[in-house]
């Protein structure tokens, strides 16, 4: 078994703060690969299911973000994971929106939810950084990751949370590069080529 943990705030007034992008991520994951009905377990919203082949339980810490790690924590000891087995979705403000990086451990970046997880199960744990862009100063990051996607944001975000569903399965599969690569081309696509002069049918003689 897997956890797929996505990071966000319980109830409608955070629902669609940036800082919510991993619940997002998680719910859209859910629906796209038909996992039982969400049930409240482990300090958590949590549902199970299967991708390539793995069992997967997608988790949502209901303890608000800087308390994540007591759920995460929680279903890792239920289920005697380690946490090589946990993959945590989040928002990232050092990587421009749409941009979408996976690594296994590394530094904190002054996450609340991250520093949670890292001092309930360690630093071991894959995660995949979803990014919200910066605010431009230190002084503004907790406006910015609390505030709702901006309207010009909206359809680059929705084809994040698309691409990651989507790109699911090659995830859980540990192919991290092909993983970003595949979000990569659905949320920026590459400009079609433009047609060469050989491509281009010659025009038909009038037979009038």
């Amino acid at each position: 078994m897997l956890l797929l943990v996505g990071l966000g705030n319980p109830g409608p007034k955070y629902e669609k703060n940036r800082h919510n992008i991993g619940y997002m991520a998680v719910d859209e994951i859910v629906r796209r690969h038909s996992f039982g009905a969400w049930r409240a377990r482990f300090q958590a919203l949590t549902a199970e299911g299967k991708i390539a082949d793995s069992r997967i339980l997608a988790i949502k810490p209901t303890t608000f973000m800087n308390e994540s790690g007591r759920a995460v924590g929680a279903a890792m000891r239920f289920f005697k994971l380690a946490p090589a087995d946990v993959i945590v979705i989040y928002d990232e403000l050092d990587l421009v929106p749409g941009k979408v990086r996976v690594r296994r451990g590394g530094g904190l970046a002054g996450h609340n939810g991250l520093r949670s997880i890292d001092a309930h199960i360690g630093n071991d744990f894959r995660r995949v950084r979803v990014g919200i862009g910066h605010p431009g100063s230190k002084q503004r990051v907790q406006g910015h990751v609390l505030s709702d996607f901006a309207k010009a944001e909206l359809p680059v975000m929705s084809r994040v949370i698309d691409a990651i569903a989507d790109a699911a399965p090659i995830l859980i599969e540990g192919d991290d590069g092909a993983f970003m690569s595949r979000v990569a081309l659905q949320v920026f696509p590459p400009p079609p080529k433009p047609a060469r002069p050989d491509d281009v049918a010659p025009p038909r003689e009038n037979d009038g």
